[in-house]
């Protein structure tokens, strides 16, 4: 839905009257993915598409009906392979779609913010507009609210788009960010298996190696970019926010000194370095050395990964991107059954899922 944000905006803007039908879960050999999008408004003007064109007719009309009655609408349109194309749908699949009224929480969406907009599937279905630091509209539930807030705004962090019952009631999700990047550094078995759990989890994952022989395609088949070059000298270069992950698996001073001391000093969320205790001391020493403060040096964690006894390279991706979930969500990496209190800290303390609509 967030491809067509420039013209709901503006009908919005203009007071116009709008349904926006968006594909929340398919099947089969389905047209189009959860979070294709039509919307029309009352004056029968329609951007975008659900189907790429097998089914846009109907749900056009269960647009303009939406938009008559105010009241939320859910379609599933599904048909065999075989009798596909004799009913219009030509590749098969199953598409359900939802058709909503015109959000105005829409109006304080900013072209090109990282945002997300959930919606609830059911009688009392509400809406709520989650950004990375705030939140507006709700579900009519103080404590459904502060549950689907944190779900979303994890959905947001991988760029995630897709359904999720919460508390017993169901939820659609479409997020609007581009994927976190995971920036792996040293073309070696232990970074093949960092890119394959990176991707997994929504990251854009980058490998750069100054060695041309390491850093192949053919070496890294899961990662988005394979990248030659010195890795501080790339670093420099490429945009780096607070979702970013860099990840030095080289543990060679020639290369892991310039690189961290370039990344000590961006705003990346996360920066590890691998290497024995030894090796971290001594690279540390070169860091100061270099004219990194103790408070840009206490970013770095080193060795990389949470303390799992991992051996093996997929083991210590494991370990790696836990350590990951881990500091982004400010969780101390412990097993849940040392914990005490709720699971998930962004929700309030007082409120426990199984007690929302009690």
């Amino acid at each position: 839905m967030f491809d067509l944000l420039e013209e709901v905006t503006a009908w919005a803007a203009e007071g116009r009257r709008f349904a926006v039908a968006s594909v929340i879960s398919t099947t089969g050999s389905a047209p189009r993915q959860a979070g294709a999008a039509l919307a029309v408004s009352a004056e029968g003007e329609a951007v975008g598409s659900v189907s790429g064109g097998c089914v846009e007719g109907a749900v056009y009309e269960l647009c303009m009906e939406v938009i008559e009655t105010g009241v939320p609408t859910r379609r599933t349109f599904g048909y065999s392979d075989d009798d596909a194309f004799a009913v219009g749908l030509t590749c098969g699949g199953v598409i359900e779609v939802l058709v909503w009224p015109g959000p105005g929480l829409l109006r304080s969406v900013r072209p090109g913010e990282p945002v997300a907009l959930a919606r609830g599937l059911g009688p009392s279905a509400g809406a709520v507009l989650v950004w990375p630091d705030r939140h507006e509209g709700g579900m009519g539930d103080d404590a459904l609210d502060a549950v689907v807030v944190a779900e979303t705004r994890a959905m947001l962090e991988s760029a995630t788009t897709g359904l999720r019952e919460l508390c017993g009631v169901e939820v659609f999700v479409e997020s609007h960010a581009p994927a976190p990047r995971m920036l792996v550094f040293g073309a070696v078995d232990f970074a093949a298996a960092l890119t394959r759990a990176g991707r997994l989890l929504g990251y854009h994952v980058t490998v750069c190696d100054a060695r041309p022989v390491f850093a192949t395609r053919r070496r890294f088949p899961d990662a988005h970019e394979v990248v030659v070059d010195w890795p501080h000298r790339y670093l420099s270069r490429v945009e780096v926010d607070s979702r970013t992950v860099v990840a030095v698996l080289t543990h060679d001073a020639k290369f892991d000194v310039p690189l961290l001391e370039v990344a000590l000093r961006t705003g990346a969320g996360y920066v590890g370095a691998m290497g024995s205790r030894r090796t971290h001391e001594d690279r540390t020493r070169r860091l100061r050395e270099a004219g990194l403060t103790e408070e840009e040096l206490s970013r770095l964690r080193s060795p990389i990964g949470l303390d799992l006894g991992a051996r093996t390279p997929e083991e210590t991706a494991v370990s790696i991107v836990a350590e990951v979930i881990a500091s982004r969500r400010g969780a101390g990496g412990l097993p849940l059954s040392e914990t005490r209190g709720p699971i998930h800290p962004e929700i309030h303390p007082e409120i426990h899922p199984e007690a929302v609509g009690r």
